[in-house]
């Protein structure tokens, strides 16, 4: 009896590991499987991906080389018709660094700022060290805050959240890809053929206008940068107000880390050729 019973309950422990067994290896071809359709799925989205993510970087880079200087003037008009202007000598390397000196009016002249990611300063001759500022505040007054004067590539802060067919144009809705950039959304509509923006509203998360960007007056200023020389803006919170950046020169140069650091601020006026 006990024999039978030994004999019994080894037979019930093989079926008992035989199913065991086929019930893993179900489970590692079902993952197998699954991992198969997700790498499926991810070649039907991506191109749509892709295309979105290039499609801003382009758009970047017709704007401005990765690394160049440039020439502007900044002009604020009053609502009576005044205005005050600004001439800045800007220079931007990589992702994340932008510096910019102001060359006029008399009284800015020798100012400089820094942004290096989301943190920016001011520097004022005979003032001592570098001030902190914000991008939502403006050195120079008027419609344009920092983030626009010392604004890095679209693709580095906003994820394109969709694209739009309107006609000759395409509108891009994007998203901010962190709290710590000025606007919560944009929306941009480009020219189709030239990928060159036309106009940004620019919105709160819960769609709130901010304010437009108008890109008027594209130039040829050699070396293959073709773009809009006048970027004018309003707001509806500034009603009245305007202020208008108008591009004299802009090309590709090669810079040094060290022109993008808070010691170097002071000195920014040696780089110019």
């Amino acid at each position: 009896m006990k024999k039978t019973l030994t004999i019994a309950f080894f037979i019930i422990m093989l079926f008992f590991l035989y199913h065991v067994r086929a019930i893993s290896g179900y489970g590692m071809d079902a993952s197998h499987d699954d991992s198969k359709y997700i790498v499926q799925e991810d070649k039907a989205l991506n191109p749509k991906t892709h295309y979105s993510i290039d499609l801003l970087t382009q758009i970047d880079r017709n704007l401005n080389p990765e690394t160049y200087e440039s020439y502007r003037k900044l002009i604020n008009v009053e609502t009576d018709g005044t205005k005050k202007e600004f001439v800045l000598f800007t220079l931007k390397k990589g992702k994340d660094k932008v510096a910019a000196l102001f060359l006029s009016p008399a009284s800015e002249k020798g100012r400089s700022t820094l942004r290096l990611g989301d943190n920016m300063w001011l520097y004022i001759p005979n003032v001592g060290k570098p001030i902190r500022i914000t991008s939502l505040q403006s050195v120079v007054g008027g419609v344009f805050n920092n983030a626009d004067i010392l604004s890095l590539d679209f693709a580095v802060e906003y994820d394109v959240e969709k694209v739009e067919e309107d006609g000759d144009e395409q509108i891009l809705y994007l998203k901010a890809k962190t709290k710590n950039i000025a606007y919560d959304r944009l929306r941009m509509w480009i020219d189709r053929e030239k990928k060159l923006p036309s106009k940004i509203e620019c919105l709160t998360g819960a769609s709130m206008l901010i304010k437009t960007i108008y890109y008027k007056e594209i130039k040829d200023f050699g070396d293959g940068i073709i773009r809009p020389s006048v970027i004018e803006t309003d707001s509806p919170l500034y009603k009245g107000y305007k202020s208008i950046m108008i591009f004299a020169g802009i090309k590709k140069r090669e810079i040094t880390d060290e022109a993008f650091t808070l010691t170097f601020m002071p000195n920014l006026e040696s780089l110019r050729k």
